[in-house]
């Protein structure tokens, strides 16, 4: 599932793409066909980004709401071909020369594989598939998302005193914690286990066992890796003395990750064999040997 980073990437690249323009919209799958109806014409405002949330809002006063979920992910095209954000990693396809209708607005190639949503501007387009949310919301119904969302980190408004109230109160433990978005908002398997281990925490330890200046470490750390993986488009963990060759640019490598699909594996700190457990349904990583507070 594509986390919080990849989110407020894709809120960017609309408002840079389709931002003030006006849009035409469509559904080839058919499954969201109505919702398209409502925001067909026109004019996309402003985009942003809430945890796993992506909102397209309208001059219509309506907004487009996205949850990638597991499997979903936008296609983009434009004069500079094909390129992905979210759950697949295919590669770039090159495309034809870029054709017009009468409006101006793009012909986009026939829709491959089951299209949900379909989003055409004048230079280019959008296909969305395998969301598991693609509805259209009033401003009341998307605050009522938001209101239910914990803090993003990325986000301006974030108030990590909001999460830590619910954080020190709680016996569940601080690794299942930061995976709810209720608590923390943009947070995935790869975030919650890589940041643990750079602030030495054991993944058991209960929310209330943690210290306030332990949370607002990992709230900082955590606000840092974001805008590291919004900026870079991937995410990079390690410390440059961590890495084989710390002067190399870091790029999606085996050495960017300390402990995530590491299982077994020495820690790159103490040597430790990488441990990894199921919680939740998802796989905890963690290093038995540095994570002990």
């Amino acid at each position: 599932m594509p986390e919080g980073h990849t989110l407020h990437r894709l809120a960017a690249h609309f408002e840079k793409a389709f931002g003030g323009g006006t849009v035409r919209a469509t559904s080839p799958q058919g499954r969201f066909a109505e919702g398209a109806a409502r925001v067909d014409g026109r004019v996309l405002t402003e985009s942003e980004a809430h945890g796993k949330h992506l909102f397209l809002g309208f001059d219509s006063g309506e907004w487009l709401r996205v949850h990638l979920g597991l499997y979903g992910a936008w296609t983009f095209g434009d004069a500079d071909g094909e390129r992905h954000l979210g759950a697949p990693r295919a590669r770039g396809a090159d495309l034809a020369p870029l054709v017009r209708d009468g409006d101006g607005l793009v012909v986009p190639p026939a829709p491959v594989g089951a299209v949900r949503a379909r989003l055409v501007n004048a230079s280019g387009w959008a296909d969305l598939r395998g969301p598991s949310a693609c509805e259209v919301v009033t401003e009341d119904e998307k605050q009522a998302v938001q209101d239910r969302l914990g803090p993003d980190p990325l986000r301006d408004d974030a108030d990590p005193e909001r999460a830590w109230r619910t954080v020190s109160r709680s016996r569940t433990s601080i690794a299942a914690l930061l995976m709810r978005q209720d608590v923390i908002a943009g947070i995935g398997n790869i975030y919650r286990a890589e940041s643990l281990f750079r602030a030495g925490i054991d993944p058991a330890t209960p929310g209330r066992e943690l210290t306030a200046g332990q949370w607002a470490a990992l709230w900082e750390d955590l606000a840092g890796l974001l805008r590291d993986g919004v900026r870079d488009g991937y995410i990079i963990t390690t410390r440059p003395e961590d890495r084989p060759d710390p002067d190399a640019r870091p790029v999606p490598r085996p050495d960017t990750l300390y402990v995530c699909y590491r299982t077994g594996e020495p820690c790159r700190v103490c040597s430790s064999p990488v441990a990894a457990s199921e919680l939740a349904g998802r796989t905890l990583y963690w290093c038995p040997g540095c994570q002990r507070g």
